[in-house]
């Protein structure tokens, strides 16, 4: 049965199907309620961060894949403007155990279910999202389809979804002409795969970055003279990069490099590295990464579904591990100037203890023009 949800608005039942036919129980919310929205699909994954929900759903590294958030009450603080990591979510929609109706925060301009009714994005509630994590984890991140249609029609979606597997799914969010952001005395490029708000942050405190498209040849990165070149980033199967990947192994070594997440996988792939999918990705705020040269163990977000393997890494040395699973989560060229992470230094949502690698950037490049 429907419910009253706020003053007039009524839930109706919603279905989440897997592509390998387990189905999942709700009720419709966001865009789903209104009928904006009937099904939608995408790659399944879940989150386990425990608060930063509209920071998640606007990273644009979720292009192409539907959040399943394992905390189990979301909305509780609402949403502000200042929360959002891109212009609008990429995400192609939400999965909550409880989406709470009233959000108590006094810096709150929006609920969480007027923000997602308001970008057009669907989402089930009163999902047995405990079961559907134990499901990801034993069966991996797979295609689902979810929404207000029948059964039937949402398995023959789920299906027919190819998920992020060998796809460039970058030009979705990459911007499509270059602007600048920051006022610091470093002149840097930033390669826009999918960048975060929180990241051009953190940069254009140190430097005047200049943001450009993914795809922009070296030689127009260049004609800039930066200080330094940044990969920021995004979604999709960095094996499908293989432009982006080519401009960067002609930048490594003519600049200081720095990478995150996508930019880590761009830049060792550019280094001769391979890279593979995991099986459910790590999608959090709260992973134990060990930083190698000091033993000292950082908490850190991330979001990511494919990984760097560590035995293709013969050009350059690793700095960072995960302490849960042992992926690679940090590299470093030195004689080449280049360097990346997995996860996610700029932290947001997330902890700050990995900070001091935009830190590291401003000193490689220091050490790069002899000023600083």
């Amino acid at each position: 049965m429907s419910r009253l949800v706020g003053a007039d608005r009524r839930r109706p039942p919603a279905l989440v199907v897997l592509a390998d036919g387990t189905v999942f129980e709700g009720e419709a919310a966001g865009a789903l309620v209104d009928g904006a929205v009937t099904v939608a699909t995408g790659e399944l994954v879940f989150n386990t961060a425990l608060s930063g929900y509209q920071e998640v759903v606007t990273d644009p590294s979720y292009a192409g894949q539907v959040i399943s958030f394992t905390y189990p009450h979301i909305g509780n603080y609402g949403t502000h403007a200042a929360d959002d990591e891109a212009a609008r979510p990429f995400c192609r929609g939400v999965v909550v155990r409880d989406l709470t109706p009233e959000p108590s925060n006094w810096q709150s301009t929006e609920g969480f279910e007027d923000f997602l009714v308001r970008h057009r994005l669907g989402a089930v509630t009163g999902v047995d999202t405990r079961r559907l994590t134990r499901h990801l984890r034993d069966r991996g991140a797979m295609p689902c389809a979810f929404g207000t249609a029948g059964e039937a029609e949402l398995r023959a979606a789920a299906r027919a979804e190819p998920g992020t597997d060998g796809r460039d799914l970058v030009g979705e969010v990459t911007t499509a002409r270059p602007y600048t952001v920051g006022q610091g005395p470093w002149r840097v490029v930033a390669l826009d795969f999918g960048v975060k708000t929180t990241m051009l942050r953190q940069l254009g405190a140190m430097a005047t970055v200049t943001v450009m498209p993914a795809h922009t040849p070296p030689a127009e990165i260049l004609e800039r003279t930066p200080d330094g070149v940044f990969l920021s980033n995004g979604p999709g199967d960095p094996a499908a990069l293989a432009g982006p990947t080519a401009t960067v192994a002609e930048l490594v070594g003519r600049v200081p490099v720095f990478g995150i997440c996508l930019g880590h996988q761009v830049l060792a792939s550019a280094l001769g590295g391979r890279t593979y999918k995991l099986p459910f990705g790590h999608h959090g705020s709260n992973h134990p990464v060990r930083r190698l040269a000091t033993g000292r163990v950082e908490v850190t977000s991330q979001n990511h579904n494919y990984a760097v393997a560590a035995d293709s890494l013969a050009s350059c040395q690793v700095t960072h591990v995960n302490l849960n699973d042992g992926v690679v989560e940090g590299i470093a060229c030195p004689d080449r100037r280049a360097f990346s992470v997995q996860y996610h230094p700029e932290a947001g949502p997330g902890p700050h203890d990995a900070r001091y690698l935009f830190e590291e950037f401003s000193a490689l490049m220091a050490g790069s023009t002899g000023r600083g």
